[in-house]
């Protein structure tokens, strides 16, 4: 398994026991928040840089 898939299967196991241990409105705040909160942590160039890129380019 690469490692790109292997982080995405934890994330989704992470994802599944913040649902069952918390409840759903605190699972839901973590599961979008942590991203958002990384993004607004961003400089203005790198947001910029990061609206141009393409999907498949994020992560390389």
């Amino acid at each position: 398994m690469s490692k790109r898939a292997t982080y995405t299967v934890g994330g989704v196991a992470v994802g599944l026991v913040l649902l069952y241990v918390l409840p759903l409105w605190a699972a839901l705040l973590i599961i979008i928040g942590v991203p958002v909160g990384g993004y607004l942590l961003l400089d203005p160039s790198q947001r910029a840089r990061l609206k141009r890129v393409t999907r498949k380019e994020i992560g390389r």
